[in-house]
């Protein structure tokens, strides 16, 4: 479970993590966005799901065999201390790891999309305070966020080459990472290429660190029973997945979900796969 401190609204623009209800909400949504992402069966997400169990096994079935060793550049990531400022920033327990990561979990912010890029970090520290000071949760949930400028952020602390576990899909939380585009991409929305060339980079380095093929499948276990499979059933899902493979959502929104075949493509090829 993730750990819990005392209240301290530090802002009162807030908005929250990827389709959670508004009921959680307090104040107005970042910049005021209205929440129109949430889960589509059943009540919103507890938000104690940063660590809802030990490490799970997952098992890697890749779309042919290849038996090399894939790798892609770590592309350029933004670190927390550009975003987090000591008026934002709070003490928190250390971070928790898995063993490596076998699957990335793609979502939408849900807030609005014309914002500067010079901006995000602004909007970056709100969403860490709707984490953390509305939910209580001991972080940021996402390990990564990306804005519309091709920008990549770490998010979650615990480093950025480690299997950092994070608070992001209920129930797949384990050996999986989380990456925010900072936004909100339901149908009919453009998506810029600079967002989704940089999440293909992310996605081609983070697999890669463990020889994950972007176009592969990957079995993972349920932790929790509020997410598409009950507490202890093996899913087989995509190792770039949206948000809704594992959880009763609409995020990350229908513009980016049919873009998900085309950044594992593009994932792969920076691999070097044919």
């Amino acid at each position: 479970m993730a750990r819990r401190r005392p209240e301290r609204l530090r802002h009162t623009a807030v908005t929250l993590l990827c389709c959670l209800s508004a009921a959680v909400a307090v104040g107005a949504l970042l910049l005021g966005s209205q929440g129109v992402e949430r889960r589509v069966t059943g009540r919103a997400p507890d938000g104690a799901h940063a660590q809802e169990a030990g490490p799970v096994p997952a098992q890697v079935v890749a779309p042919h065999l290849d038996t090399r060793m894939h790798t892609a550049p770590r592309p350029s990531i933004v670190p927390r201390s550009v975003w987090l400022d000591a008026d934002t920033r709070h003490p928190q327990p250390p971070p928790r790891y898995d063993d490596k990561v076998v699957a990335v979990f793609l979502h939408h912010t849900d807030s609005p999309n014309d914002y500067a890029c010079a901006d995000a970090p602004r909007i970056i520290r709100l969403l860490y305070a709707g984490h953390t000071s509305v939910r209580n949760w001991d972080d940021i949930g996402y390990n990564f966020l990306v804005d519309r400028c091709g920008t990549i952020y770490e998010g979650r602390a615990g480093g950025v080459d480690r299997a950092v576990t994070g608070a992001h899909t209920q129930g797949f939380n384990h050996r999986t990472a989380g990456i925010a585009a900072i936004g909100t991409f339901t149908a009919g929305t453009p998506v810029p290429s600079a967002m989704t060339n940089a999440i293909a980079a992310l996605v081609a380095w983070k697999l890669g660190l463990a020889g994950v093929d972007p176009r592969s499948s990957v079995t993972l276990v349920s932790s929790n029973t509020l997410s598409r499979y009950a507490a202890g059933t093996t899913a087989l899902l995509p190792a770039l997945a949206g948000h809704t493979d594992g959880f009763p959502t609409n995020c990350p929104g229908a513009a980016l979900t049919v873009r998900l075949p085309a950044i594992r493509e593009a994932a792969a090829r920076l691999q070097g796969r044919s």
